[in-house]
């Protein structure tokens, strides 16, 4: 039987690639086979080509009717007769492809998972002769993977039903060894021949990003890389996907968006313009792309982080498929992780599942978080041997950035889980090295570890990337727990002796002083926020209209004012008047022109701040909580809160609220007034009641706001 001029004849290919000759030899000799290939690997080729030789007829259980159906297509481009059978078939069009496979005229036939065990399919295969049962996706099978399909519990009962039983043949591109094991046991493979060819792909470039502003990022990417080639964009909600596809339309970009939501016939259509390249670029939920077969797509950015390494990694793996270089951008954000888990916890999953799912994330946060070779990250969770330091192929590996020696700040982190006793969560332990006077850590005496305010200095961020960081390189253990938990290592005992230094990008540890007070933190946020380019533009159009009056340039506009305006792209009057120093008058004499040249300058930039916040707005309740927790996160103050979202000051309060309610830390010493003003207010709390703000407010002197007393209620109710 010569299998190398069959390959020629109906594939058109002179060699097999790794691992299918293997394969299709065992399956011809009537073995069980378990393959664990790449995606691009040729999977389908290992049960097509046996199809082609044994006697009867091939069945493929397939999870995709959009892939039955591109893969029919193919088969009978390349001369080889095949059907589905699926619910998009009419009944017309189901008996008419049902007399036809019972006189063999199909050598594969593709089903779904769900038609298997039903009547009318069980009467049909008893008329023809099964040669070989194939299973695509087959990761599918177990509930500890990233994708469990409960349809497929129905193959091994259908197996089960053959007297004379055929060859069982299985594939899955992403299968931790737990998984290969369940898919072996569920399916029922007998003594299988396993062929496992190796999870790297040698032509993706893998980068992980932190920018400050996603959408930024996006369009500069879009404008600079591979502006004629297709290219996927993941998001992890629909609106999400809306949100994003809108945006760049309008930047006249070939754009189409796909997601579970839509209308069949519409995603269909989507999904087609994609694959015949009538549109560049789709922006899909992870609704999209199992079995997605396109060769070349150049580039995979996952705008969220998706809940997984297997996720992401099978999703990654739809670039460069016909070998050539690919980008696989993962962006990364706090914001994202809150998401992913408060969307296990909303789940309803046995317990030991949805404690895997939180561990399987965590490995996702520590690759986010690693500064060593991010291929040898993914290729290690799949239990691949990493024979080089150094792929030469990834951001970490060609990353210049300067590194700086945080071994003294990590071995402060570290004593300090230590200190409050392996208890706490990320949020608690960073509250306590920067000397937070949260009602609980005093209440449980967490003030009086000897940790407690080393690093009142650094940031929150700064502090939560080193903890990441020292988890990532498993100095630390974070718990798979709804509420996560921080415990030492083994390992961890090597940075506290000093034996091993740890170093870490400058970039990313940013030490600024945080003299708590909100004054402080609003100068620190604009400070470090403007475009200096446009303050640049602005203050010679304030030169141009003090001129022009004969007044000091300050009595127009003060500095600070200005670089407020930097920092925020105020671009119509309300937007305007938010900003400190600008009041009627001045905005009835000067307003229009200073926005003017705002929006001529977000044009030119290609500037867009709005929509990290608009995509998000209209989500869910949670989805709009996380959004002000994300920049809460950032270290605003209420008022830069507010302005970011574009909400009222004391709506961000209430969203704080609900964040701490449903389990996150929030400090609200960080918004608190002075300890005097708070007695004050919470005496005449004491006296009037905390039910109706207005009777407190009248009482108050007119320097304490409301949103003071609204915080000093939250603050001492905890």
């Amino acid at each position: 039987m010569d299998i190398y001029r069959q390959l020629k004849t109906y594939f058109g290919y002179d060699r097999f690639k790794k691992g299918q000759e293997k394969l299709i030899a065992g399956i011809l000799k009537g073995i069980d086979v378990l393959g664990i290939m790449p995606t691009g690997g040729g999977k389908s080729l290992c049960y097509q080509l046996p199809a082609v030789t044994l006697e009867g007829v091939t069945i493929v259980v397939s999870p995709l009717i959009s892939l039955m159906k591109d893969q029919v297509d193919a088969l009978y481009e390349m001369g080889i007769k095949a059907a589905c059978i699926n619910s998009t078939l009419q009944t017309s069009e189901l008996i008419e492809i049902t007399k036809e496979i019972k006189a063999n005229q199909y050598k594969i036939v593709f089903v779904a998972p769900e038609r298997l065990n039903s009547s009318s399919f069980m009467d049909m295969i008893k008329h023809i002769k099964i040669s070989l049962v194939a299973i695509d996706e087959a990761h599918c099978i177990s509930q500890w993977g990233h994708d469990f399909r409960p349809s497929y519990l129905e193959i091994p009962r259908f197996i089960g039903r053959f007297r004379n039983r055929p060859v069982v043949a299985a594939f899955t591109a992403t299968a931790t060894k737990e998984i290969i094991a369940e898919i072996k046991a569920l399916i029922g493979l007998q003594d299988p021949l396993e062929v496992t060819t190796g999870f790297d792909r040698p032509n993706l470039f893998y980068q992980v990003t932190k920018a400050g502003n996603k959408f930024a990022y996006l369009c500069d990417y879009l404008e600079n890389n591979f502006q004629e080639e297709s290219g996927i964009i993941y998001c992890s909600t629909r609106k999400t996907v809306e949100a994003l596809v809108k945006k760049l339309k309008e930047r006249g970009i070939s754009i189409n968006g796909y997601h579970g939501g839509m209308q069949t016939e519409l995603r269909q259509k989507n999904q087609e313009d994609f694959m015949f390249n009538r549109v560049r670029i789709i922006v899909a939920t992870n609704a999209f792309g199992m079995g997605i077969d396109k060769p070349d797509v150049r580039f995979v950015i996952h705008y969220n982080m998706p809940k997984n390494m297997e996720a992401y990694y099978q999703e990654a793996g739809r670039g460069g498929r016909d070998g050539e270089e690919s980008h696989c951008i993962l962006m990364y954000s706090p914001s994202d992780v809150v998401k992913q888990k408060l969307m296990i916890a909303n789940e309803e999953i046995a317990p030991e599942r949805e404690a895997l799912q939180y561990k399987n994330l965590q490995y996702l946060i520590d690759f986010c978080h690693t500064n060593d070779c991010l291929r040898n990250k993914i290729l290690s969770y799949f239990g691949e041997e990493v024979i080089s330091d150094n792929c030469g192929k990834c951001s970490n590996c060609l990353d210049q950035s300067e590194m700086v020696d945080i071994t003294v700040e990590s071995q402060k982190v570290l004593s300090c889980i230590y200190r409050v006793n392996q208890k706490y969560g990320v949020n608690t332990v960073i509250q306590v090295l920067r000397g937070s006077k949260n009602r609980r850590i005093l209440e449980q005496g967490l003030n009086q570890v000897s940790t407690y305010n080393i690093m009142k200095d650094y940031s929150e961020k700064a502090i939560r990337e080193i903890i990441m960081t020292l988890s990532a390189r498993e100095y630390i253990h974070i718990t798979t727990d709804k509420f996560p938990v921080l415990k030492l290592t083994s390992k961890c005992r090597e940075v506290l002796q000093g034996k091993v230094k740890v170093y870490h990008k400058k970039d990313l540890i940013e030490n600024k002083p945080s003299e708590n007070k909100k004054e402080g933190l609003d100068k620190r946020a604009m400070d470090d926020a403007f475009d200096e380019e446009l303050l640049r533009k602005l203050k010679e159009l304030r030169y141009t209209i003090a001129a022009e009056h004969e007044l000091p340039p300050f009595m127009i506009f003060h500095d600070r004012t200005l670089k407020e305006m930097a920092s925020c792209f105020p671009q119509d009057k309300e937007a305007f008047l938010k900003i400190n120093g600008v009041g009627e008058k001045k905005f009835e004499n000067y307003g229009e022109k200073f926005i003017l040249l705002i929006k001529d300058y977000c044009i030119d930039k290609k500037i867009d701040t709005a929509l990290e916040e608009n995509e998000l707005d209209q989500e869910a309740a949670y989805d709009r909580y996380q959004l002000t927790y994300h920049w809460y996160l950032e270290e605003l103050s209420i008022e830069k809160i507010a302005d970011k979202r574009t909400l009222k000051p004391a709506t961000i309060i209430q969203h704080l609220k609900r964040c701490q309610e449903n389990g996150l830390v929030v400090d609200w010493e960080r918004f608190m007034c002075d300890a005097e003003k708070e007695k004050v207010v919470m005496e005449a709390v004491k006296k009037i009641g905390s039910q109706r703000l207005k009777p407190i407010k009248d009482a108050l002197p007119e320097d304490i706001s409301y949103e003071d007393i609204r915080i000093v209620i939250i603050k001492n109710a905890l």
